[in-house]
């Protein structure tokens, strides 16, 4: 049986009677904008999920994840009646519900990884074209790097992302 899915404004009313919510985005997107009152359990963390009294409500970005992670969720959440947020955060966002955001944080990792390769790729075809085609070898590498993640799932950009210094979170934040 599948999960049910539930609107941001029904959502916020069932959490005003006690259902916990729980965020299972990555750190970096939570740490970046998150709904108050979630607790955050990444996906991969779900064996973490403390034992709560009241329903969950799963959410994520748009909704997307929880959907297709819908098994995994409702074995965390064992008898646990549960459900997923409609639209996830930016369903919640568009229903004109409040966010905290902390601008202070850097970027969602994958968001970077599409700056970075879209400005390396963008690069390589302009080098390309003005300077000497060889550099039209830096946009195929970087094709390559992003089919060998999206086959693999492990992306070596988002690794060496990850390293750099504004990534690092600052002790005790």
């Amino acid at each position: 049986m599948p999960i049910t899915t539930i609107t941001p404004h029904d959502a916020d009313k069932a959490m005003a009677k006690g259902a916990t919510l729980v965020d299972i985005r990555g750190p970096d997107e939570h740490a970046r904008e998150h709904i108050a009152g979630a607790i955050h359990v990444p996906l991969d963390r779900l064996e973490d999920l403390p034992k709560v009294a009241g329903p969950i409500i799963f959410h994520c970005k748009s909704g997307m994840r929880t959907q297709a992670n819908e098994a995994a969720l409702r074995a965390a959440a064992g008898f646990t009646p549960c459900q997923i947020l409609e639209g996830g955060l930016e369903g919640w966002r568009a229903a004109g519900l409040p966010t905290r955001v902390d601008r202070k944080q850097p970027l969602e990792i994958m968001r970077q990884v599409q700056l970075a390769a879209g400005g390396l790729v963008l690069l390589g075809v302009l080098l390309g074209f003005l300077v000497a085609p060889a550099f039209f070898g830096l946009s195929a590498f970087v094709g390559a790097g992003l089919m060998m993640a999206g086959a693999t799932g492990w992306c070596g950009m988002a690794k060496l992302l990850q390293a750099m210094p504004w990534n690092r979170r600052a002790p005790g934040a």
